[in-house]
Parts: structure tokens; C-alpha cells; sequence
């Protein structure tokens, strides 16, 4: 059946709406200049306000602290577990196993090994120590964002007379802002290259040495952990000690971050605090001090004084802690094992004993794991590299970055450079030397490696 064609629509009578539509458009006004210019000006002067470095110092930290909380919600760094090739560590091993010879340092063992004594000037007869000291003359200074070693070197330098703050400090060891980390090497070169001062680092302290150092007018400024639940957990921190009281078993410090320093107020923290947070970072401590006392600043030291038995020392110490410790302690045991034996030249024991402490923090509950480890230090980079496990530092680097906000490391980027550039990746190798020098202006083993490649930074 076929259907009747449809009516026409009958027209209506348009309404006011409808006639409002239909009335020719008006002729658009022009804007007047004076408006554009003022608007122009307005816009700039926003964009130069943005650029000032006091805008910077309050606008960037937040937008990096949102940016942080929202990768971080999404992602839990915690969550992700760097796992060694247990192929291309056995053909390490086997292969250093091959060509052992008896004077290889200090290669693994089962067992801590023994302290083979001083190899300087004998540490002098203990004297009795005063039950409670404090140094005056440090000026305290909060620090600014990401700038807690900067901020501590700088009110140590107070005590020995040095005007200034914490900006000239990051300028030369943090160019890029954005940095998480400045090396205790590095805060070392700007004592050594900007100051009168002189600057000693060595690891394997103790609570005792501290003391003796306090007593005898050296602040010490150490490298260690920190747990700050609002910044999801562990990170690294520096502490400047320039007290204690034994009475109360608390070193008297000076923290960039935490505590009121009011009315000549310092920061109390329990001997066990600063001995269990301090080996997060293989009892690492700086100490400044001029040029005249080094005599006596050595002569305290003892065995310690040279570098190569401090470090052997400090192999033994962490050797002995992993039969003592359990959980993240055993973790960071293993670690600075790895860390000291790196430092000795013997690759081979340091990436077993970095295999042994990746395999510890696997096992680690996600709250506990220490995930910003390698933003802080490099020994794993090290020892993979020196031992053909190229892929391992790629890995490594890569996870280490991926786990940031801001992937902002220049180190990891340097050595996956190496990593791949040993594998034949020429253009990828190029490409994270460059990003190195991008996150950190004029870094030396980045610039190195291009200069020697032809490439332009």
C-alpha cells in the first residue's frame, strides 16, 4: 500500500525571538587600541612575574608537590621491585671466579672479616669526655625546596665564621632547581673551591666518634634517612650535630626541615634515632674545619684518617650488621656493603652484595621499602656497569626514573647512557648524555662522554 505524500508545513508567524534573529547584524565595534595595549602589558607583566625567582620559589614547589601527589596515588613508587638478571649475574660470577687472584679486594664472604688494624698515625689514648657539650655560633636556616644539603653545609660554614646562606650553595652543586640530591661529594667541592675551609667525608662512623668530634669543637654533619608519612615515606636528609648530653642520650642538631630553633632552640634526636637513620646512609658524615687544625682533626680520626682503610673499616661494619639486623636495616646493611666494596674496586663482591640487598627489599612490606634509594646514591650503577650487566643498569635507571614525578636524576641518565652505548645503541646512549646535561648544567661525566662521541651538548 502506498502512503499519501506528506502536507507542506504551514508557515508561521515568526515570533519576537525569531524576528530578533532575522534583523540584520549590527556593525561590530572596533577595540580600542588602548584596550589591546593595556591588555598586552597586563599579560607580560604576568609572564615576568611567574619568571621572578621569588614566584619561582613558592609557585614550582607546589605544582611539583601536586604533580608528585597525583603520579605517586596513581603509581605507588612502593609498589615496583628492581630484580637483577640471575643469568648475567651468574656469568659474572663464574667469570670472576675464573680469574680470581689472592689479591683481589676484599672479595664476598659468609662471615664479617677482620679489622685489619690502622694503617696511619695510631688513634691516640681516649680521654674522658665531657657528659654533655653544645657549640654555639651556627646560624639555623630552613631549608628551601629540595635544598636540605645545600641548607646544612651552609650552617655549618656559620660556625666557622662564613656569611652566607643556603643559595650560593645551590647554585653550584644543584644548577637545576629541580635536583633531589646533591652528593656529599659535591658539597665537599664547594667547601674546597668557595670557602677558606678545608673538608673531610669518610663513612663507618659511630656515636663515639661523634661525640669526641663535638667535644673537640668539630660540628658533623651527616648523611641519613628520614620518614615523612605527608611525602610518602623514607627519603634521604642531612643533619648538622653540634651537641649532646648524655644524661638525656640525645645529640643536640640542627635540621633544615624539622624542629623549632627559637630562642637558641636545637633539635633533640635520641642516640638510637641518629644510629639507626644514619646507617641509611653507611654512617656517612662531612667535616669542616680550617686548614690550621687538620693536624689535630686527622690525629682524632686515627685509622679512619686514611681514606682507603676508612673504607675497608666500613666494609667490615656493614659486613658485621647484616649477621645483626633484620628488615629495611638489613637492606641498607647489604647495600653499604656494596657501596664500600664499589669504592675498593671490587665489583664483582659489590654487585653480589647489591644482588643480596635488592632481593631483601623485594621481601620488605611496599610502606617500608626504601624507593627513593637511588636518587641519593649511585653504587649499583657501578658495579652492574664495571661487570658487564648492562642491561641490569638500564633496568635500574629506567625503573628509577619511571618512579618519579620529575624524572629528574642526572646520574641514572649518564649511566643508562653508558649501559647502552656498551650494548651499541650509539643514539640512545647520545640522547640520555644530553638529557644529563639538560637536568644538570655543565655536568662533567655527561660533557665528557659527548666531547668524546663529537656530539654538541
Amino acid at each position: 500500500m502506498r502512503l499519501p505524500p506528506l502536507a507542506p508545513p504551514k508557515r508561521r508567524a515568526p515570533t519576537c525571538s525569531r524576528l530578533a534573529r532575522l534583523r540584520p547584524l549590527a556593525p561590530s565595534k572596533r577595540v580600542p587600541l588602548r584596550f589591546v595595549v593595556i591588555s598586552l602589558a597586563i599579560a607580560l607583566l604576568a609572564i615576568s612575574a611567574v619568571n621572578l625567582p621569588i614566584v619561582q620559589e613558592k609557585l614550582v614547589p607546589r605544582i611539583s608537590e601536586l604533580r608528585a601527589r597525583i603520579t605517586y596515588a596513581l603509581a605507588p613508587p612502593g609498589e615496583a621491585v628492581f630484580t637483577p638478571n640471575p643469568t648475567l649475574a651468574a656469568m659474572v660470577d663464574a667469570t670472576l671466579a675464573a680469574f680470581a687472584t689472592p689479591t683481589a679486594p676484599l672479595a664476598p664472604t659468609t662471615a664479617p672479616t677482620a679489622d685489619p688494624g690502622p694503617s696511619s698515625e695510631p688513634t691516640p689514648s681516649p680521654t674522658a669526655l665531657s657528659s654533655r657539650v653544645l657549640l654555639s655560633g651556627i646560624r639555623h636556616e630552613y631549608q628551601g625546596w629540595n635544598n636540605c644539603g645545600p641548607a646544612t653545609l651552609a650552617m655549618a660554614l656559620s660556625f666557622w665564621g662564613w656569611i652566607g646562606d643556603q643559595r650560593p650553595v645551590a647554585q653550584y652543586t644543584k644548577p637545576n632547581p629541580r635536583d633531589k640530591n646533591v652528593m656529599p661529594y659535591e658539597l665537599a667541592d664547594f667547601v674546597r673551591e668557595r670557602t677558606d675551609l678545608e673538608v673531610v667525608v669518610r663513612m663507618g662512623g659511630d656515636l663515639p666518634l661523634l661525640k669526641s668530634l663535638i667535644a673537640a669543637g668539630f660540628p658533623v654533619m651527616i648523611e641519613k634517612g628520614l620518614v615523612v608519612p605527608d611525602v610518602e615515606g623514607w627519603m634521604g636528609h642531612y643533619e648538622l650535630l653540634a651537641g649532646y648530653d648524655d644524661a638525656s642520650g640525645i645529640f643536640n642538631a640542627y635540621d633544615s626541615y624539622e624542629g623549632d630553633f627559637s630562642n637558641g632552640k636545637t633539635l633533640p634526636v635520641s642516640y638510637q634515632t641518629v644510629e639507626t637513620y644514619w646507617r641509611h646512609f653507611n654512617h656517612t658524615y662531612l667535616i669542616l674545619y680550617p686548614p690550621e687544625r687538620g693536624r689535630e682533626l686527622f690525629s682524632m680520626l686515627g685509622a679512619d684518617a686514611d681514606e682507603q682503610t676508612n673504607i675497608r673499616r666500613a666494609a667490615e661494619r656493614a659486613s658485621e650488621e647484616i649477621f645483626s639486623t633484620t628488615g629495611r636495616d638489613l637492606f641498607f646493611a647489604w647495600f653499604n656493603r656494596g657501596t664500600n666494596l664499589m669504592l675498593l674496586l671490587d665489583y664483582g663482591g659489590a654487585a653480589a652484595a647489591y644482588d643480596q640487598a635488592f632481593q631483601v627489599y623485594a621481601g620488605l612490606d611496599s610502606e617500608e621499602r626504601p624507593w627513593r634509594t637511588m636518587w641519593y646514591q649511585t653504587g649499583p650503577y657501578f658495579a652492574y656497569y664495571y661487570t658487564g650487566r648492562y642491561w641490569d643498569v638500564i633496568g635500574l635507571a629506567t625503573q628509577t626514573l619511571d618512579n618519579m614525578s620529575e624524572p629528574v636524576l642526572e646520574e641514572s641518565y649518564y649511566w643508562r647512557g653508558l649501559a647502552r652505548e656498551a650494548l651499541g645503541d650509539v643514539t640512545g646512549a647520545i640522547a640520555d648524555y644530553q638529557t644529563s646535561l639538560e637536568h644538570h648544567p655543565g655536568f662533567g661525566p655527561a660533557l665528557t662522554q659527548l666531547t668524546r662521541l663529537g656530539v654538541a651538548p
